[in-house]
C-alpha cells in the first residue's frame, strides 16, 4: 500500500500581486509616499516658481538675459559639470570593470576603495586638496624638489582644480551603477564572442561596453546634475573665475538678500537639468533600439 508523500507546499501564503488589491487600497498604500513627495518636493517647488515671480518676470528673469554675467556662470558652470562627468565615466569605468571581473580578495579590496571616501565628508575631502594644491602644499613641494620647477606654481583656485576635486568627489557616484550592470553581464557573452574570433578589445567594444550603457548612463546623469549643483568644493578649491551657479544662488541669498532673483536663478537651473535629464534619456532609449537593430 502506497504511503502519501508529504506535501510539499509551503506553508506561508503567496505573495499577492498588487493588480489583486481593490483600487481604494492600492491608493491608500501609496497615499503615504504621495504625501511626502507633495509635501516635500511639489510644494517647496511650486513656492521658488512663485517667489521668482512674484517681483515681476521682467526684474527677474529678464536680468538674467539683460546682464552677461549670469549667462557667463550658467555656462562655465555646464561646462564644468559635463567635464567633471566625463572625467568621472573615464576614470570610473576601468575600475568598475576591475571590480566586476576580479577575484573575492582583489574585488573586495577595490571595492573598499571606492566605498570607503563615501563615508568621508565632502568637506574634508576639499579641504584635503587644499593642502596638497596650495603653494607650499605637498605638490608643489615635489615639482620643486625634482627640479621641474623653479618656484611654486599656481595650482590652487584654478577651473582645473575644481574639476579635478569634484571629480574626485563624484567618482564613485560613476563607479557603483557601472559595477552594478556589468556584474549582471554573463561571462559566456563575451567567451561566445571569443570562440567566434574576436579579440578581447574586439569583444569589449562590441558586447561588454554596450551592454554596459544603462549603467553608463545612469552614473552620467549622478555626476551631472550632483556637479551641476555643487556648492562645497568649488567654493573652497575655486577662484573668483570659476564660480558656480550653487555659489551665485548663495551669494544672492546670504549676502544680497535678493530672494526672488535667487529663486529665478534656481528654477532656471532645475530647468536646465530636467532638459539634459531628459536627453540623456532619449539617448539612452536611441541606444537600445540602435543595438536591437544590429
Amino acid at each position: 500500500m502506497r504511503q502519501p508523500q508529504p506535501s510539499t507546499r509551503s506553508c506561508w501564503p503567496r505573495a499577492r500581486s498588487m493588480r489583486s488589491y481593490a483600487p481604494a487600497v492600492s491608493w491608500i498604500l501609496v497615499a503615504p509616499a504621495i504625501a511626502i513627495l507633495a509635501i516635500g518636493f511639489l510644494y517647496p517647488l511650486l513656492r521658488l516658481i512663485m517667489l521668482s515671480l512674484s517681483a515681476g518676470p521682467s526684474a527677474t528673469y529678464g536680468r538674467l538675459l539683460r546682464e552677461p554675467l549670469y549667462a557667463t556662470v550658467l555656462a562655465s558652470s555646464i561646462v564644468t559639470a559635463v567635464s567633471v562627468t566625463f572625467a568621472c565615466i573615464v576614470l570610473g569605468y576601468p575600475v568598475a570593470l576591475a571590480m566586476a571581473r576580479l577575484r573575492k580578495r582583489a574585488a573586495a579590496l577595490t571595492t573598499a576603495c571606492v566605498l570607503i571616501p563615501l563615508w568621508t565628508s565632502v568637506l574634508i575631502r576639499s579641504y584635503a586638496w587644499i593642502v596638497l594644491l596650495q603653494r607650499n602644499g605637498l605638490i608643489n613641494s615635489l615639482l620643486i624638489a625634482e627640479g621641474l620647477t623653479q618656484g611654486p606654481i599656481k595650482l590652487l583656485y584654478t577651473q582645473g582644480a575644481v574639476i579635478l576635486a569634484m571629480t574626485h568627489v563624484l567618482l564613485p557616484f560613476a563607479i557603483l551603477p557601472i559595477f552594478s550592470i556589468l556584474r549582471a553581464v554573463p561571462n559566456d557573452y563575451v567567451r561566445a564572442a571569443h570562440s567566434l574570433g574576436a579579440g578581447k578589445v574586439k569583444a569589449f567594444f562590441l558586447v561588454t561596453l554596450p551592454l554596459s550603457l544603462p549603467g553608463v548612463f545612469a552614473g552620467a546623469i549622478l555626476c551631472f546634475v550632483l556637479a551641476l549643483g555643487f556648492y562645497i568644493t568649488p567654493a573652497l578649491v575655486g577662484g573668483p573665475e570659476s564660480m558656480m551657479m550653487a555659489s551665485l544662488i548663495g551669494q544672492q541669498t546670504t549676502v544680497l538678500l535678493d530672494w526672488p532673483f535667487a529663486a529665478a536663478l534656481s528654477t532656471v537651473l532645475l530647468a536646465i537639468t530636467l532638459l539634459i535629464v531628459v536627453a540623456f534619456r532619449k539617448s539612452l532609449s536611441f541606444s537600445k533600439g540602435l543595438s536591437s537593430v544590429y
